[in-house]
Parts: C-alpha cells; structure tokens; sequence
C-alpha cells in the first residue's frame, strides 16, 4: 500500500504547543492556586462521568488534594491571562481517558459544567461510552483549539454553538452516534482547519465550504446530494459509504490532494483529468459508485507513481491510458475496459513496482507477458473472466473472481460489436 499522507501532523504539532507552551509547573510556583470556578467545574464533571470496569482514570479527581493541576489526571493548568488574578491558575488542556489500547474508558455524559472551563484551549475525550448529547454550552469556550470526542456513544445534533468558537483549529467527532445535518456555520468558521464526522448518523446535504479546510472526513454517514464547492487547500477528503450522486468536477481542481475516498455512493460522469495529473503517491478510492467514459490520459508526466488507486465496480469503458501504469496498487476490475493491457502496466508488475493489478471481469483481450518471466512473488495479478484467456501463472486472484477464466465469446463479440456501433 502506498503510504497514506500525514495530514495529523500539525493537529499533534498544534497539541504539542497547547500543552507545551501555556503548562507549568506547579510545584516551582506555589504561590499559584486553581481558580475556585475550575476547581468546582472539574468535579461537576466528575459526578456526570464513572470508570468503566478495569478503568481507574476518576480515582486520581480527590477532592481532597491541594494540588489538582498536579494530581488530577488529565488536567493541565496554566496561568489565568487576566491581569486582575495574577496569582491563579485555569484549566487550559483537559483530556478524559487515557487512550490507552487496553483501558475502557469512561462512561456517563459529558456535563455543561465544561463550560465554566473558559480557560480551555483543547478538550479530549477518548474511547469509552460516554453517551448524550454534546452540551451546547462548550460553544462558549472561545480559547478552544483543539475538540476531539472519539469513539463513545454522544448521541444528538452537532450543535450550532460549536461555530461560534473563533480559534478552533480541530473539530473531531468521529465514531459516535451523531444525527442530523450538518450546522451550515461549521463549515464557516475561519480557524478550522480538520473537521472529522465521520462514522456518525449524519444526513442532509454536504453545506457551502468556505473554511480553508486541510482534512474533511465524513465517511460512513446517510449524506446526500452533490459535492459542494471545495476549497483548494484540502489535502485530505473523505466521503465513502454514503448516498451522494452528481458530478466529481469539483476534486478535479485541488492541488494539494493527496488522498480522496468517495468510494460507495452514486456518483456519475466521467473522471476529472485533474486527478490524474502529477500525482505521486496518492490515494484514489471511487470504487462502487455510477461512473463512466474512459481514464484521462493525464498528459504524460510521472502520472500517479506509487499511488494506490481504485475505480473498480463503476462503468468505465475505452483502453486503459498508460497514466497509470507504476501505481502500487490498481484495482481497475469490474468495470467495461477492452483492448489490450498496455505493455507499461505489464512491466510495472514484473519489475515490482505494481504491487496489486486487478483487471477481473472486463472485456480485455490481450495480456503481453514477458517470455519466461515469473511473476514476482510478493505480487498479486488477476486478469481472469476477460476476451482473452490468460497466460499460465500470470492470474492470482481473489475468491470474489469466480472461477471462469475466460469470458463466453458471444458475450466478448456482440459488446465489442455495440461499442463499434456506438
């Protein structure tokens, strides 16, 4: 597999600076104390959360401690910026859980108390099943950067509040049990550069994108309807498994895209030639989906080297354009390809630069084999159930290919004699 771009690396580098930056330490500064509102808010959300069986992260929140900047886990402090309290300290990260592979995490719900942390600039709350609704009240937390509420069971709407937050940089709400549309003020606000919804019960239609956005995942939902416009800084898009249709024109045009899965909905047309243009080493999913014509030619160039890259279960047709012959992995099958398999793809796979080459039920007829070549054993090569039949050892295919190794001939002749018509 190629590699997968690392479009977290400035939320963790942001993270870095959120707990680097504003935390001291305390034991060095006792003259600091929390701000009684802070400490009164932590065990407010205390009440409102429990461990889980095997889980002790709770049992660190003493309200007995003199220090709860120091004790309490998950909590880091810095010093209050208002002139007029020098001498306290205000909750500026707080993370619920630990993250850790092998802890529960937490569960309850999360308390509107979380709020009266207006000293917040990043809030975490790992796995775990903490269910309810996001309390709308964190919308007043102004400092906020960085929101990240993964893997529970937070049920309800996104709620409006959240846009009101100047500052944030990361929206994550991923894998929970989120419904309703998207806030069209979300995808507005000026700061965000990550928004994560996937995995979600999300519906409607994709809002207006006016946010300089990095990353947008919003995978695994019941979204509908077309693209929208997107912003050309977008590195990283996601929306598979869902139930838009339309067009693809508008990813066509985003020069830093390094990853795109729209794989699993309804999309139609034919393929944006700006996909396949210059595209070292990305990752192009559109498997599953309506869409047809043939494979841009991409205009020379190293076209999609090392990328991983499939269109398979779609309805494209013509002969396969040398533009992306070198891919790592190229999953072209089901679709309606014809004429012979370029001789690039060919050497590509014998000199182990195409890892995966799926060419499966199309109606492809000719496969130029190197004579005596073997294939490489670390590659995979199906070319089963096409117009030809395929060369001995030059097929290894997966179980879903079925067993036919060649097409009937009356299925190859009258295609090819309803395309030479069409």
């Amino acid at each position: 597999m190629a590699q997968i771009p690392s479009i977290f690396s400035s939320s963790f580098l942001l993270l870095l600076l959120v707990l680097a930056s504003p935390s001291i330490n305390v034991a060095q500064h006792p003259t600091f104390n929390l701000s009684p509102s802070d400490l009164q808010a932590l065990l407010q959300i205390k009440t409102d959360l429990t461990d889980l069986p095997g889980s002790d992260f709770l049992s660190t929140w003493d309200i007995s401690s003199s220090d709860p900047c120091a004790s309490f886990a998950g909590v880091f402090c810095a010093p209050d910026p208002d002139p007029t309290s020098p001498a306290l300290l205000r909750v500026s990260s707080l993370t619920l859980g630990t993250g850790l592979a092998d802890s529960p995490g937490l569960g309850g719900s999360l308390s509107p108390a979380i709020a009266n942390l207006t000293g917040l600039a990043q809030l975490v709350v790992h796995p775990g099943h903490i269910s309810g609704p996001i309390p709308s009240q964190i919308g007043n937390l102004h400092r906020l950067i960085f929101l990240s509420m993964t893997n529970n069971l937070i049920s309800g709407p996104i709620p409006d509040s959240l846009s009101a937050l100047p500052s944030l940089h990361t929206l994550d709400l991923g894998h929970n049990r989120i419904f309703g549309p998207i806030p069209p003020d979300i995808t507005q606000m000026p700061s965000l550069k990550v928004l994560i919804l996937a995995s979600n019960r999300i519906s409607g239609r994709v809002p207006p994108i006016q946010s300089q956005l990095l990353h947008l995942d919003l995978r695994s939902n019941a979204l509908s309807g077309t693209l929208p416009p997107l912003p050309s800084s977008l590195r990283y898009l996601s929306a598979s498994d869902n139930g838009m249709w339309g067009p693809l024109d508008s990813v066509g045009s985003l020069p830093d895209l390094g990853f795109l899965d729209l794989g699993m909905n309804e999309f139609s047309g034919g393929l944006p030639e700006g996909l396949f243009v210059g595209r070292v080493g990305m990752v192009l999913l559109l498997e599953r989906n309506n869409l047809s014509g043939g494979i841009p030619a991409g205009g020379g160039g190293v076209g999609m080297l090392g990328s991983t890259v499939d269109l398979s279960h779609n309805l494209l047709s013509g002969e396969l354009p040398a533009v992306l012959a070198g891919a790592e992995s190229l999953y072209l099958n089901n679709n309606r390809f014809t004429g012979a398999v370029p001789v690039e793809y060919v050497r590509s796979v014998y000199l182990g630069g195409t890892k995966t080459l799926y060419l499966q039920h199309n109606y492809l007829s000719g496969f130029p084999l190197p004579f005596g070549s073997p294939l490489p054993a670390s590659g995979a090569l199906c070319i089963s159930y096409n117009c030809m039949v395929p060369p001995v050892g030059a097929t290894s295919c997966p179980s879903s290919a079925g067993d036919q190794m060649s097409r009937p001939a009356g299925q190859c002749s009258s295609f090819n004699g309803t395309n030479s018509n069409g």
